[in-house]
């Protein structure tokens, strides 16, 4: 027991050693590092004092430099504005050198101006007393004037105005009168142009007219079958078709005679059907006769068609392009109607394209103006009323129907395509080689014209122009006034009424003109 109480007696003995041991191990540690702390602080104060004496030094040699170069720049910006306060110095100087000059100039001006204006008032005075004189002068003259002339002044003055008023009112008349001539010459000038274009973009032909067709046989016993037993062949295919058959000593031919062109090229058709097939009698002739009418009335539909087609005519009602293909077999003074229709159509088309007009609008008014020529043989009244009334019928624009009913005057054109129409009708039937007319009946139209005319008291002379579309009658100014050349111009179409035929109309126009002729030598 005695060796366990020493053993843990030396163990805390060595506990306690080892403590304090440790303790002044720890204590010489600490102040070894608080000795090198120490030296290092008074290091880096060192270090730092050398620094910032360094820094110190750099910065005051900075602003030295600074100062110098904020210096330079003074004294330079300083020797600028000298030189600016110089050369401002030396402007100025110029200008008060200058302006002293101007002020002399002025001053010299001034007395220049002081010594025409005394002039001035030395001659205002001089030509006031002339105006005075003058005055006087001119009363005298006016109150020896009223005296010699018996007139006041008053009555002199309005004297005067009449007089030129008169002679104002003359001149007006003059320039009226030749800006009138120039705007119709400027007219008829821009009219021909138009016209000749129109004409030269357009071309149709021409067929004769006929109211007989002839048809070829291949042998003259041919004509026997024709006929038939005690005629009744020929009596069937008369009755049948309306048309007369002529069989005549002329060798190898028949003549189908008839005013309806339309059946006159049905009977031919059937005839030649016929003929060619070799058996005739009247049950023959009769289904012959009907199979013509049908290929007639496809031939006529296809003319019709032919026609809208040529001109550019788009969604015409059926029934008038039928019309249309019955107009190719018809002829008026030898002149195809229906190729007289295209022709109308084309050229009121150019016309409305020159005028800024609708040219489409103005094709189908020309292609439809003489629809009504295609059953006035079966209708009563004009092919005029007839052809608006078939256009108004099948629902044609208001322009076309006036268009149509007012081509040859019967009513009065309510716009510029209808007038357009009239005028490319005009031109169509006019022109040369357009409707059949033997020399001679035209030569005796001309002269019967001139002498109608001629008749006439006051008369000079008379020219019928325009193939005898217009006649121009010159009158003697001296015997005839501008109201008798009215009631002249009236008579004449009165007497051509009466007395003549003709197609289309005739233009009267009565001349009358006054000239004042002078030579100066």
């Amino acid at each position: 027991m005695n060796v366990n109480v020493m053993t843990v007696a030396f163990a805390i003995i060595t506990m306690i050693l080892g403590c304090l041991i440790g303790y002044w191990l720890r204590k010489t540690q600490h102040e070894k590092e608080i000795l090198g702390a120490e030296k290092s602080a008074a290091g880096i104060l060192n270090n730092a004092m050398r620094d910032a004496e360094r820094l110190k030094k750099d910065a005051l040699i900075e602003a030295r430099d600074k100062l110098h170069k904020y210096k330079d720049e003074a004294e330079s910006e300083l020797r600028e504005r000298r030189q600016d306060v110089a050369a401002q110095e030396k402007r100025l100087s110029q200008r008060e050198s200058n302006i002293d000059r101007k002020e002399s100039n002025l001053e010299k001006r001034e007395s220049l101006l002081e010594n025409k204006e005394q002039a001035f008032m030395t001659r205002t005075e001089a030509l006031k007393l002339k105006e005075k004189e003058a005055e006087d002068l001119v009363n005298k003259q006016a109150d020896e004037l009223e005296r010699i002339s018996m007139l006041t002044r008053d009555e002199a003055k309005q004297l005067m105005m009449a007089t030129l008023d008169q002679e104002l009112e003359h001149e007006k008349a003059v320039h009226i009168k030749e800006y009138e001539q120039e705007a119709r010459d400027e007219a008829d000038r821009r009219a021909q142009s138009i016209i000749l274009d129109a004409i030269q973009r357009s071309a149709a032909d021409t067929v004769s007219e006929r109211t007989v067709s002839v048809l070829t046989l291949p042998n003259d016993d041919m004509k026997g079958r024709i006929i038939g037993k005690e005629g009744r062949n020929i009596r069937t295919l008369e009755a049948l078709t309306g048309i007369d058959i002529i069989i005549d000593e002329t060798p190898e031919a028949v003549v189908l005679s008839g005013f309806d062109p339309v059946r006159r090229e049905i009977a031919r058709m059937a005839l030649e059907k016929l003929i060619s097939d070799g058996r005739i009698h009247p049950a023959r002739i009769e289904e012959m006769v009907e199979k013509a009418r049908k290929e007639m009335d496809a031939k006529i539909r296809d003319m019709g068609e032919r026609a809208i087609f040529e001109v550019g005519i788009q969604s015409l009602h059926p029934d008038l392009i039928k019309l249309l293909g019955r107009m190719y077999y018809r002829t008026s003074y030898g002149q195809n109607v229906l190729n007289h229709s295209i022709e109308v159509a084309k050229l009121a088309g150019v016309l409305a394209s020159e005028l800024g007009e609708d040219p489409q609008l103005a094709k189908r008014a020309g292609l439809l103006h003489d629809i009504g020529k295609a059953v006035d043989r079966d209708l009563e009244g004009s092919h005029v009323e007839i052809g608006a009334e078939l256009v108004r019928k099948y629902k044609e624009p208001d322009i076309v129907v006036n268009a149509v009913a007012s081509h040859h005057g019967d009513v009065p054109a309510h716009s510029i395509i209808a007038v357009l129409v009239a005028v490319a009708d005009t031109l169509s039937a006019a022109r040369p080689g357009a409707r059949n007319e033997s020399l001679e009946n035209y030569v005796h139209r001309l002269e019967r014209l001139e002498e109608i005319a001629n008749q006439e008291d006051g008369v000079k002379k008379s020219y019928a122009i325009q193939a005898g579309r217009e006649i121009r009658v010159i009158v003697e100014p001296n015997k005839i006034s501008d109201a008798k050349a009215t009631i002249i111009a009236r008579d004449i179409k009165n007497n051509i009424e009466n007395e003549l035929s003709y197609p289309g109309h005739v233009k009267i126009t009565v001349i009358r003109e006054t000239r004042a002729i002078e030579y100066a030598k």
